[in-house]
C-alpha cells in the first residue's frame, strides 16, 4: 500500500478528474473545524482535507498532516510553500500508531485513509486519547454494500470481470475486502458500535455522492492508475490490463452524450463523532 501510493504520488488526482480534493473538502465542511484549534489530518496525501482545515483554523490554528507515503508527503510540503501556509506541517509517520501526545488535537481528520489502517477500529481508541475534551473525529469511507465492488461506483460491478482478479493477492479480493470492511463500515449500526467502543460518542453518519467530471472513458482509466485502483492494475497481466482498460474506456464513452463529458456519482460515507466523555 505505502509503495503504490508513492509512486502515484506525482500524479494523484492531478489528471483533470477531481474527486479526493472535492471530498477532502467536503469532509472539512462536516468536521467544521474552527478558528485556533488544532488539527491532525491522517493519512493526508497531497492536502485535500489538510489545506482547507488550515483555512478555517487560521493563523492561530495548527494542522499536522501524516502520511506514510514520504512522496505523498513532499508534494504535500511543495503545496504547503506554494500556499505560504505557515500554520500547516507535515511529517512522515505511521497513521496505525502515531506517536503523538496525549490530548493535543482538538479534531482528528481522515479523508479516504484511516479505512485503510490494517486495524482501523482498534486505531480509533487510539485517535480518541489523542483527542482533548470534547475534540472530534471525521472521516471517509465508500458507502460499502455485499452486492457491490469494493471502492468503486456501483456500476464498476458489472464492468470488471471476476476472472480478472484472480491474480490479486489473497487479501485484495473481493471477499477479504467485503469481510475486513463492511464487517464494521458496511451496516450505520455496525459503524456506531465500533466508535463508540472506541470511545466516541454523538456519531453522525451521512452518505452523499461526489459528483465526478470526466472527459472521456479513458481519461478516466488513465486517472484510476494514480489511486486505490492502481492496486488491482499493477497485479494483472499485461493481456488482462489491456483488456480491462478497453472494457470500462468503451462502457463508460457509452455513457456520455456524444462529445460531452462523463458525469459519475461516486457515494461517499462521511462519519463524524465526539470523544466520549472522560
Amino acid at each position: 500500500m505505502t509503495a503504490a501510493f508513492d509512486r502515484a504520488a506525482a500524479s494523484y488526482d492531478q489528471l483533470g478528474v477531481e474527486f479526493f480534493t472535492p471530498m477532502g473538502r467536503r469532509l472539512v465542511e462536516h468536521a467544521a473545524p474552527r478558528e485556533g484549534h488544532r488539527v491532525l489530518d491522517i493519512g493526508c496525501g497531497r492536502g485535500a482535507s489538510l489545506f482547507p482545515s488550515a483555512e478555517l483554523v487560521g493563523p492561530t490554528g495548527h494542522v499536522l498532516g501524516i502520511d506514510i507515503a514520504p512522496a505523498m508527503v513532499d508534494a504535500a510540503r511543495a503545496e504547503a510553500e506554494r500556499q505560504g501556509a505557515k500554520n500547516v506541517e507535515i511529517r512522515v509517520l505511521d497513521g496505525e500508531n502515531p506517536d503523538l501526545p496525549a490530548r493535543s488535537f482538538d479534531l482528528i481528520t481522515g479523508s479516504y485513509s484511516v479505512i485503510f489502517i490494517p486495524d482501523a477500529p482498534s486505531a480509533m481508541a487510539r485517535y480518541a486519547r489523542l483527542l482533548t475534551e470534547h475534540g472530534r473525529i471525521a472521516f471517509t469511507s465508500p458507502v460499502f454494500t455485499d452486492d457491490t465492488f469494493p471502492f468503486l461506483p456501483p456500476m464498476f460491478t458489472e464492468l470488471i470481470p471476476r476472472s480478472l482478479l484472480r491474480n490479486l493477492p489473497a487479501e485484495w479480493q473481493p471477499e477479504a475486502l467485503q469481510h475486513r470492511f463492511n464487517s464494521w463500515l458496511g451496516r450505520v449500526d455496525d459503524l456506531e458500535k465500533t466508535m463508540r467502543t472506541a470511545g466516541f460518542q454523538d456519531v453522525v453518519v451521512v452518505d452523499e455522492p461526489v459528483h465526478v467530471v470526466v472527459q472521456s472513458g479513458e481519461a478516466w482509466v488513465d486517472w484510476s492508475h494514480t489511486q486505490g485502483m492502481r492496486l488491482l492494475w499493477q497485479h494483472l497481466t499485461a493481456a488482462d490490463s489491456q483488456q480491462l482498460r478497453t472494457r470500462l474506456i468503451t462502457a463508460l464513452d457509452d455513457l456520455r452524450d456524444g462529445d460531452g463529458p462523463l458525469f459519475l456519482d461516486v457515494p461517499v460515507r462521511y462519519v463524524t463523532a465526539t470523544v466520549a466523555g472522560r
